[in-house]
């Protein structure tokens, strides 16, 4: 059953009287087990609804209503999922203590995969939870594959279940669920021959199978036992030529790439990162594929613009990223542009390079070593949806050492200099 978090003004549910706290139990005799059954119910133009006050009693509504007309409910968050995985490169075990809580939560969620992209494992779903994905469009899904043999992918799940994935991903896409695949490579345990077993097995199952990431194992010093390593530049080249191929067969056969490497994978091979054209829709950017590569062209064409001339401007990002944006300046602007500041992750551990991964108290302490300022730009993805960083750092904290600049964060150059 679902709880009433908020009854809209003017609704049926107002109307109606219906509490806040109040329990939605059935809908047309089925159980309402969460927050998508009831969006799923309510569509009907005629409902009976069981509903619990707070106090427990009972009472059956029937109610007429246009099928596209919502009985104005906003239920509660449900409970999430939890991974019961062993996955051998648990992106969980590297986070440190003291950041934010939602990071220690190891959800696997299909909710959470249909809402906003998350990818789960389907390792938590029978039959019948096939089944209601399929019933209930839950579609697009975000699948981690990692491997298609199923003794491989056991083995890196570090469980005795999943290795049916291709046969699950099977029964989404006969039913019409459309799946964005993504396999986290870990050297000598799903590379080479099992990889490219995997890319071919993700293609036969035909076009549901609407598009594959293949991003490298990410280690922090916080996980760096786990028995996996990061991939060499060798490894990482062959694991790029593994998903090229992949992508001729797709270009041809589809009129586009479907296979993507992440960009982190380019950069471990010591290769230049792909143009645009390469990622497409840019659909998969919060994945790691392409989200650079798009960054790299904004910050070019704001300096080809002029857009930084005649302001003292400071650039906090991730070290890697710093170091090309650095070099963008040295090329584009002769030294002239901003002032770029990677800023070193001493939460995470020097490997860690990521903006979005970027705690206050560093870009703090790098901020005080330089100065001073007329404008300061900070990655909108370091934040959270309540603006702060991952150790609890508010982005105010940013504008208090500032110094008299001002402080924006965004998620590109263009947006932050048209603010």
């Amino acid at each position: 059953m679902v709880t009433i978090k908020t009854v809209l003004s003017g609704s049926i549910a107002e109307a109606l009287e219906l509490r806040v706290g109040s329990r939605i139990v059935r809908i047309n005799g089925d159980i309402v087990r969460d927050g998508i059954d009831f969006r799923f119910l309510e569509a009907e133009p005629w409902l009976e609804v069981e509903v619990a006050d707070p106090a427990g009693e009972r009472v059956i509504l029937e109610i007429e209503k246009d099928p596209a007309e919502l009985l104005g409910i906003e239920p509660a968050p449900d409970p999430v999922r939890e991974c019961a995985n062993k996955c051998v490169f648990c992106f969980i075990d590297g986070n440190p203590e003291g950041v934010r809580q939602s990071l220690y939560l190891r959800d696997d969620d299909f909710r959470l995969s249909f809402a906003y992209g998350s990818y789960v494992t389907l390792t938590n779903l029978g039959a019948q939870g096939i089944a209601r994905l399929i019933e209930q469009r839950l579609s697009p899904l975000y699948v981690s594959v990692h491997a298609t043999e199923p003794w491989v992918r056991e083995r890196i799940l570090g469980v005795g279940r999943g290795g049916d994935v291709l046969e699950r991903l099977g029964e989404l896409v006969r039913g019409g669920i459309a799946v964005h695949a993504q396999i986290v490579l870990c050297p000598g345990w799903n590379d080479g021959p099992h990889l490219r077993r995997s890319i071919d097995d993700l293609w036969r199952l035909g076009e549901g199978i609407q598009t594959l990431s293949v991003v490298p194992v990410g280690l922090t010093r916080h996980n760096a036992h786990r028995p996996v390593r990061p991939l060499s530049p060798e490894e990482a080249r062959d694991a790029i030529a593994a998903v090229e191929r992949a992508r001729g067969q797709a270009l041809g056969a589809r009129g586009y790439g479907w296979a993507y490497a992440a960009d982190e994978l380019f950069y471990l091979a010591g290769e230049t990162l792909p143009g645009a054209d390469y990622h497409d829709d840019d659909s998969l950017a919060e994945n790691g594929v392409g989200a650079l590569s798009d960054l790299l062209a904004d910050f070019g064409a704001a300096l080809a613009d002029g857009a930084f001339h005649g302001n003292r401007v400071a650039v906090l990002t991730g070290t890697r990223v710093g170091a090309e944006l650095r070099h963008a300046v040295a090329e584009l602007a002769g030294g002239g542009g901003p002032r770029i500041l990677p800023v070193p992750n001493r939460l995470f551990g020097s490997e860690v390079s990521a903006a979005g991964l970027m705690a206050g108290r560093d870009a703090l302490a790098a901020l005080a070593a330089c100065g001073p300022f007329d404008l300061i730009l900070v990655p909108a993805t370091a934040l959270n949806g309540d603006g702060v960083f991952i150790d609890d750092i508010p982005g105010s904290a940013i504008e208090g050492a500032a110094r008299g600049a001002r402080v924006v964060f965004a998620e590109s150059f263009s947006e932050a200099l048209a603010a």
